[in-house]
C-alpha cells in the first residue's frame, strides 16, 4: 500500500461562538453584498487574512535589521502587492495589519465583473 505524502491544511475556520448576533449580522451583510455562496467563503477569507496578519505581527516584533524580518517581510509585501491588496506607496508591515475582509473580497473576479 503506497504512502500518501500530501500535506493538508485547513482552508477555513468556524467561529468560536456560533450564535453571536453581531458576527452573524456582519457575515450575512458581507455574503449579500459580495454575492458569496455561503458563510464558509467568508470564513476562508478570514483565515487567510488572520494568517497574514499574524505573520506580520511576529515580524514586527523582530529587530528592523533582522534577516528574517527583511526577507519574509519583503516576501509578504510582494505577495500582497501582487494580489492587489497593497499599493506601491503602502509598502509597510503596518499596512498589512490594517487590511480588512472587504479588501480581499473587492479583488474577487465576481465583484470586479459585477461593478
Amino acid at each position: 500500500m503506497p504512502r500518501d505524502y500530501r500535506v493538508y491544511s485547513k482552508t477555513s475556520r468556524t467561529p468560536r461562538r456560533p450564535f453571536e448576533k453581531e458576527r452573524l449580522d456582519s457575515e450575512l451583510q458581507i455574503v449579500g453584498k459580495y454575492g458569496l455562496r455561503n458563510k464558509r467563503e467568508v470564513w476562508r477569507v478570514l483565515l487567510v487574512l488572520s494568517r497574514m496578519r499574524s505573520s506580520a505581527r511576529t515580524l514586527l516584533t523582530l529587530d528592523e535589521k533582522d534577516n528574517r524580518r527583511v526577507f519574509e517581510g519583503a516576501a509578504l509585501l510582494r505577495r500582497l502587492t501582487r494580489l492587489g491588496l497593497l499599493d506601491e506607496e503602502k509598502q509597510s508591515l503596518d499596512y498589512v495589519l490594517s487590511l480588512k475582509v472587504q479588501d480581499f473580497l473587492e479583488r474577487r473576479l465576481q465583484t470586479q465583473v459585477f461593478k
